[in-house]
């Protein structure tokens, strides 16, 4: 029986997912700084979307006004990963992801903003239902933690704002040439930001070789492959529906967590039933959304 093309999107986001729940993994054992993290990560993709003669043609062909158009989407993509590598920095591994928890409200809210579609309160009813479990989970971080949850949020709003642009102009180019120019545009705008951030010693550090050979997994294994597959995708399937399976980026990334840095023992009972309680939401939601 042949896979329908929403079927397939469906698959290739449920692969991104899994590569996506290594960043954060990534991201504690990678010894930069955030600011330098991130620039890094950019630079190695769309320094390498750039070499591709495909990539080029595809440039020369789109207009100014598209571009700029991704120029920007690139700069929110920035900030969010700046926020997610500074919630990590600023508390673990397992307290970042799970703020990401959040971002089906927050796109049952802005996409239909963005998207110049109706706003569905179902959509938010649905989202909804992870509330409880962040307030565990808020409940069971530590205080000296919480400054960490906060900017986890912050992330995962700008993720929902710049997944909403992404569905809403995907279409018109190329996935490489749209990878290329958002992290190419996000690269510059932290080589411009990154200076002014509290930093101490060089802004942009040489990673040593422990730290390149992980950048260069985190940068082409969980970042140039599925951001472009990923972008491939969102032409079949709304940037909810995405979103409800991103949502279990946070149950890999906790596991492993758990496995190679202990964080269990740095996170009470709480914290875990409010994890449960998330995963039963993500796990729900697809069912509940069919019957809608």
């Amino acid at each position: 029986m042949p896979v329908s093309a929403q079927s397939r999107a469906l698959l290739q986001i449920h692969f991104c997912v899994l590569l996506w729940g290594l960043t954060a993994i990534l991201g504690k054992l990678i010894s930069l700084p955030a600011a330098a993290l991130v620039w890094w990560r950019m630079l190695l993709v769309s320094a390498t979307a750039l070499l591709l003669p495909r990539v080029v043609r595809q440039l020369r062909a789109l207009p100014a006004k598209l571009i700029a158009t991704y120029a920007g989407i690139g700069c929110v993509v920035a900030l969010h990963w700046l926020s997610f590598y500074g919630a990590i920095k600023l508390a673990n591994a397992s307290v970042a992801v799970i703020a990401m928890a959040l971002c089906p409200i927050f796109l049952a809210v802005v996409e239909p903003w963005i998207a110049r579609r109706p706003f569905d309160p179902r959509e938010l009813g649905l989202g909804l239902f992870v509330v409880p479990g962040v307030l565990l989970v808020v409940g069971g971080t530590p205080a000296g933690m919480q400054l960490g949850l906060l900017v986890g949020v912050i992330s995962a709003f700008l993720a929902s704002t710049f997944s909403a642009l992404n569905k809403r102009y995907v279409g018109q180019a190329d996935a490489l040439s749209v990878t290329a120019i958002e992290l190419g545009a996000g690269t510059v705008l932290l080589t411009l930001a990154a200076p002014l951030l509290p930093h101490t010693g060089p802004v942009f550090p040489l990673p040593g070789l422990r730290d390149a050979l992980l950048l260069a997994v985190l940068a082409y294994g969980c970042t140039l492959l599925p951001f472009a597959l990923s972008l491939v995708a969102l032409r079949q399937i709304s940037a909810f529906t995405a979103q409800l399976a991103i949502n279990l980026e946070p149950v890999y990334a906790i596991a492993i967590a758990a496995l190679l840095f202990g964080e269990q023992r740095q996170l009470d009972g709480h914290f875990y039933l409010g994890v449960l309680i998330i995963v039963a939401a993500v796990i729900g939601h697809p069912l509940l959304a069919r019957r809608r």
